[in-house]
């Protein structure tokens, strides 16, 4: 295990996951109506998808990498049509009833996230790039790019361990109401990701 590799990866995999775009917005929807365990795997299906990413980056798997590139636009409508799905759900049925539909179970939250973080194929350039960019695009044997996966992969879920712990503290201090009026505005937020996503023209 490369210590120096797995501290870089841990950094990157962290700074990569943070932004709050589509799956960060379904990670704090999920956590207020299902609670932390559900939000929690949500965030882990999306961790383990930058983990496969980021070994596609590492190990540089350039023909895999390409194929999915080359896809990204049939894929990109797929993932865009489930997201305007889950925001019209959010949007249209309550609370109370949501949080025991198979998308608030947390086998089902991993599994959805997982799918959508990987139906983004553009996440691998920005692994390559970050790989580059740090002079990391040709790792010293196969446990170097190991450690740099697992890096990856425990940044990124330390990240989304962080944001549903929050979602999950403030959940218990706020009343029906507020968690109705947020699990609507981010449902409306899903809808419009999703909308981009389907429409944003993919080279």
């Amino acid at each position: 295990m490369d210590a120096a590799r797995l501290l870089t990866g841990l950094a990157l995999g962290f700074s990569i996951a943070a932004p709050i775009g589509p799956i960060g917005v379904l990670c704090i929807q999920r956590t207020l109506r299902g609670g932390w365990a559900v939000g929690l795997a949500s965030g882990l299906g999306a961790a383990t998808a930058d983990a496969a990413y980021g070994a596609v980056a590492a190990f540089g798997l350039t023909t895999l990498s390409g194929l999915l590139v080359r896809n990204q636009t049939w894929i990109g409508w797929i993932g865009g049509a489930f997201l305007v799905w889950l925001g019209i759900r959010a949007l249209t049925v309550p609370v109370a009833e949501a949080a025991g539909t198979p998308d608030t179970r947390p086998a089902a939250a991993y599994a959805s996230t997982l799918a959508l973080t990987l139906a983004n194929p553009a996440t691998v350039l920005s692994f390559a790039a970050a790989f580059s960019a740090m002079h990391l695009g040709a790792p010293r044997g196969w446990a170097s790019a190991a450690s740099l996966v697992a890096g990856v992969l425990a940044g990124s879920s330390l990240w989304w361990g962080l944001l549903c712990g929050g979602v999950s503290l403030a959940r218990s201090r706020l009343d029906d109401r507020w968690i109705r009026a947020l699990n609507r505005a981010s449902g409306a937020l899903l809808i419009v990701f999703g909308l981009i996503a389907a429409a944003w023209p993919h080279p």
